[in-house]
């Protein structure tokens, strides 16, 4: 029941054919009562992706109302289909503004909001939680390298993403194993080009590495607008809460709906909850570039309270927020839906989080983990000061997994 993910259910739409129908449990908002209940499908389309907008978005008192935003007549006329719908996710992720009338979903791109996006549905899913697993093996942790500098163990583990945790728990186990092993004490982490993924596998390797002492303390927590935390997001009613096997689960008698799960805060607070044997980590050290966001900075905000930490490299992307996908028709919708705070409450990293040592970008042709490849070798110097390093052992494995440029929560709890 931990890896769901809302999936199916067009506003207006069952199946993309039919009306759906209001039943007892349904309440409308006013702006369900305004907009049309018939018209084209995209015509449809528009409204529904406006109307989980409304009730969904985490700045959701920022949007307009439907007869202001009109999405029909701005957006019908534009072609082809997918592209209407981007324009208007875009235009409703620029009313909400940070500082300086700066949007929080401002992007270097045009058209393309910083945080929330659409996607043709390109594969079935699985579950409430995420898509299918994939069958095709790879090798997570790429590249493992060990030195020593006078009484410091130091470890170098590139990660390149964070999928799905069914695909790389094993590894991410046996890498923890073999760090405890070695006896560790400073842990570089190479999250340079990781651009997220699952909120669950960030927090499984947390947990793997974070001292015992962290044990039962906060993690982070995920902070869904009130509305939406009072329930008030009736569509939500028509969004199904399946298992991991894609089946609907049964709840007080009748199927759940993603309007079931509790949104609270305290329920989507996460506490460090200690994993295997490696308990001997002094200070966490960090690669990082613009590209480093969602998931991997998650990680980075959760250490921060607790350890020693050290970010190496450039300005991370800046990506306080997560998601969870909304099916409308024929396309996935992912509304920045969550804020993500750290312990001590800090979630205040939108334009990225800051280095404590700056590096300029290089190209290089030495692969990661090889101390001469000039950010690594930046991140040793800084562990062991003015003492010798010497070389442990070194490896290298197979070629990387695709990058989940995400953040996404599959670990919904039922209230």
């Amino acid at each position: 029941m931990s890896q769901i993910r809302p999936i199916t259910g067009l506003f207006f739409i069952v199946a993309a054919t039919s009306a759906c129908q209001q039943n007892s449990r349904t309440a409308t908002s006013p702006d369900e009562l305004i907009s049309p209940k018939t018209g084209t499908k995209k015509e449809l389309t528009l409204d529904s992706i406006y109307l989980y907008a409304k009730q969904l978005y985490r700045w959701q008192e920022s949007l307009p109302s439907y007869t202001t935003f009109d999405p029909r007549k701005k957006y019908v006329k534009i072609n082809p289909e997918q592209t209407a719908y981007e324009r208007e996710l875009f235009a409703l992720s620029q009313y909400a503004l940070r500082k300086y009338d700066k949007p929080y979903e401002w992007s270097t791109i045009p058209n393309k909001p910083k945080y929330s996006y659409l996607e043709r549905r390109r594969t079935e899913k699985k579950s409430s939680g995420h898509m299918a697993s994939t069958s095709t093996p790879y090798r997570y942790a790429t590249h493992l390298s060990y030195w020593a500098a006078g009484n410091k163990r130091i470890a170098y583990v590139y990660i390149p993403s964070f999928p799905q945790l069914n695909t790389v728990q094993a590894e991410l186990d046996q890498l923890a194993a073999e760090l405890a092993q070695q006896q560790v004490t400073h842990l570089i982490l190479d999250l340079r080009h990781n651009g997220g993924g699952y909120v669950e596998t960030a927090e499984y390797l947390a947990n793997l590495i974070s001292p015992a002492r962290q044990d039962k303390k906060v993690m982070f927590s995920e902070q869904f607008h009130p509305n939406v935390q009072q329930g008030k997001a009736k569509l939500l009613l028509k969004q199904p809460y399946l298992d991991a096997s894609g089946k609907v689960v049964q709840y007080k008698g009748r199927p759940a709906t993603m309007a079931d799960v509790d949104y609270s805060e305290k329920a989507n607070t996460h506490y460090f909850i200690k994993k295997g044997h490696f308990n001997s980590l002094q200070q966490l050290s960090c690669i990082v570039s613009e590209r480093t966001a969602s998931a991997s900075e998650l990680l980075i905000s959760s250490f921060k309270p607790y350890l020693p930490l050290r970010l190496i490299g450039q300005q991370t992307f800046g990506k306080p927020v997560g998601f969870f996908s909304i099916r409308v028709g024929a396309f996935d919708i992912y509304l920045a839906s969550f804020l993500i705070r750290n312990a001590d409450g800090w979630s205040d990293y939108f334009d990225g989080i800051p280095v404590d040592l700056p590096l300029a970008p290089v190209e290089t042709s030495h692969h990661p983990g090889d101390p001469k490849e000039a950010w690594l070798g930046a991140a040793l110097k800084d562990i062991a000061r003015d003492q010798r390093i010497k070389a442990i052992s070194s490896a290298t494995y197979f070629p990387l997994p695709a990058e989940e440029n995400l953040l996404l929560k599959t670990n919904f709890k039922l209230k």
